[in-house]
């Protein structure tokens, strides 16, 4: 009963948007015939979602140039880690532009992120308190775009307490926020992150003791972010650890490696691992958390024609 509550709610959000964006689409002409060419560019078989910025050079100024130019190169999704940052108005706009394309909301960050102090781990009450909240200020944000997933990284390790204790502290957490969420059809997206090159000294590092929280946690509103660029680097063997925790996984990134740029330009198969998502019968979107290898306009294509040859098989 739950979940068709949840989903009945996102329908009505999803027709909410796409009938205030009819407004505006009527209202800016110009930008109309860029969205009806979107509707002949190709079909990628993944949601890819690029991020603001990535191809400013072809787009110009303005987030709903962006989102333009993105639904006219085939992307059919967004990814905005600041996004609870910004006004209430850009994210409205967001929103709404992102309804009249047809392109879906990918993650946002949920919280204020301890990259050197220990955090949800530790199991301090009034910390706990602190990433609840900002959990429950995070529903109104998702409701502006239609976004199902924000991201949730628990901070840095406590050294001065075992490890099981500091699960066991994470997994409350976790399920308090989830509880917040459920009602909303919300879902919090736990990422492992590496240690060795990016970020050191944190919790959550491997994607089976992710899938040990999430079980613990036991909400479908608590799942697993799968970043293949920070699991290549911290364990690899990328396609069975999918498979081992696939039930868990509700959202993906990438990033190749070494760089964290676009695929092609590292040491990974993209094209296998899209493949098998795809086989996976993968629904979500795929975050493109990553830079281009390249500036300006040449690098922005390199960074298209990338996913062209990694999506085609």
């Amino acid at each position: 009963m739950r979940k068709a509550q949840s989903e009945a709610a996102f329908s009505d959000r999803r027709d909410f948007l796409r009938s205030a964006a009819t407004g505006l689409a009527l209202a800016s002409l110009p930008t109309l015939g860029v969205a009806q060419g979107a509707a002949q560019a190709r079909k990628f078989k993944l949601a890819y979602a690029p991020h603001f910025g990535m191809f400013r050079q072809h787009a110009g100024q303005g987030l709903a140039a962006e989102l333009e130019f993105m639904a006219a190169e085939g992307f059919t999704a967004l990814e905005d880690n600041g996004l609870k940052d910004r006004s209430v108005a850009d994210q409205e706009l967001i929103g709404a532009t992102l309804a009249r394309l047809n392109m879906r909301m990918g993650v946002f960050v949920a919280h204020t992120i301890s990259w050197n102090e220990p955090h949800l781990a530790n199991g301090d009450a009034s910390i706990r308190d602190a990433f609840v909240q900002q959990v429950r200020e995070s529903i109104d944000v998702a409701k502006r775009v239609n976004a199902r997933w924000m991201t949730v990284v628990p901070g840095h390790v406590d050294r001065r307490l075992d490890m099981n204790y500091q699960t066991a502290n994470v997994v409350e957490a976790l399920k308090q926020a989830a509880a917040v969420l459920e009602p909303h059809g919300l879902v919090i997206v736990i990422e492992p992150l590496n240690t060795l090159r990016d970020h050191p000294g944190q919790f959550l590092t491997r994607i089976p003791q992710a899938y040990q929280i999430c079980r613990a946690v036991g909400s479908l509103s608590c799942k697993i972010l799968f970043d293949i660029y920070h699991q290549q680097i911290t364990e690899g063997n990328l396609i069975p650890n999918m498979n081992a925790a696939w039930d868990e996984i509700a959202y993906i990134q990438v990033g190749d490696n070494p760089g964290r740029r676009e695929p092609g330009t590292g040491e990974i198969n993209f094209r296998n691992v899209f493949r098998h998502i795809n086989s996976k019968g993968y629904q979500g979107v795929v975050g493109m958390e990553h830079g281009n290898s390249r500036p300006g306009r040449e690098g922005e294509r390199a960074v298209i024609d990338a996913y062209v040859t990694a999506d085609s098989w």
